[in-house]
């Protein structure tokens, strides 16, 4: 089952969902079957930072969120976090942050070499925008990969909704995280308010060109006081199926993420169901959070962020039948 068009991926997304459930969703799972081993893979992720200087109108995060409790965690309390997390088995870690201006950048890289003294075989950032420079002393340092979401493919739309850069500096710093050798993942927001199929697809076209290694998708979830939440929401769960689906097939070595809301928007990215709806369009990646509980709901991109630890990525694996790898 081949997707090249857009027209072909348009086909797709707009087929009844009954039809699109039986073709292509068992197609993507048994692809990665095929070719990926039905490997389920599991990072350890630690927001270490929650303060961010942009406005985006969609996340919890955003600056002018005067709710929010700010924090930010040195780098030995974050590499406590990382030992025990590489005692319990992981050797993937994802250090995440908002766009963080006052975070030493000296710091991060610091956290980038402890992690890797750890025994931590894949590093994965997602710090923001840097300059050229920036990355390639990341890719110096350890990191593997570096999480860069051009969020939306349309250039007006992702003008609009980020008011604090814009959607040519964005492709630059893409660009230079290619540049410096790491793996680039990228991604976007699935059925936010006005998002259209055209769009969409364009979306999942630009993942492709993008030659990413991690898809970091999920559909639009409404966050408390932000500009886009008045306009409508969250996005379809249908619809977040439908890409995980196409991506698979389009791009079959790339991992997916596969935390996924449910019917129940209050289980956040650890709902049972939606999850495992997830792994069966062919996603394949699970997350498990190391902060403690205060500052999990401080890391606030979306209302519910809910990540749970190792015992619910083990559950998944065995429910699913897929292969977990640490």
């Amino acid at each position: 089952m081949n997707y090249e068009t857009k027209q072909e991926i348009l086909a797709a997304l707009a087929l009844p969902w009954e039809e699109f459930s039986s073709t292509v969703l068992p197609a993507a799972k048994q692809l990665h079957r095929e070719q990926n081993g039905d490997h389920l893979t599991a990072t350890a992720m630690l927001g270490y930072s929650n303060v961010c200087k942009n406005q985006c109108l969609y996340c919890g995060m955003r600056a002018a969120n005067s709710d929010v409790p700010r924090y930010r965690i040195e780098p030995e309390e974050v590499l406590a976090s990382l030992r025990a997390a590489r005692e319990t088995g992981f050797t993937r870690i994802f250090l995440i942050s908002g766009e963080d201006p006052k975070y030493d950048f000296e710091k991060l890289l610091r956290m980038v070499e402890g992690a890797k003294k750890l025994g931590m075989t894949h590093v994965s950032l997602a710090c923001g925008e840097f300059e050229r420079s920036q990355y390639e002393e990341l890719r110096d340092a350890g990191a593997d990969e570096y999480v860069l979401k051009f969020e939306m493919s349309h250039k007006e739309t992702f003008d609009r909704l980020n008011p604090s850069t814009n959607f040519e500096k964005r492709s630059a710093a893409i660009g230079w995280i290619k540049e410096s050798g790491m793996e680039l993942a990228s991604g976007n927001i699935v059925d936010y308010p006005g998002q259209t199929l055209d769009e969409l697809a364009d979306d999942i076209l630009l993942m492709r060109k993008l030659g990413i290694s991690w898809a970091p998708i999920v559909p639009y979830l409404p966050a408390k006081n932000t500009p886009l939440a008045a306009e409508g929401g969250p996005g379809r769960q249908e619809m977040i199926l439908r890409e995980i689906a196409l991506t698979r097939l389009m791009i079959p070595a790339v991992n997916i993420t596969g935390g996924q809301p449910g019917k129940n928007l209050a289980d956040g990215f650890s709902s049972v169901d939606g999850t495992q709806a997830a792994l069966a369009a062919g996603a394949n990646l699970l997350f498990a959070d190391l902060l403690p509980a205060a500052r999990a709901q401080a890391f606030r991109v979306v209302d519910n962020r809910t990540l749970l630890g190792l015992d619910h990525i083990q559950q998944m694996a065995e429910m699913s039948g897929m292969t977990l790898c640490l």
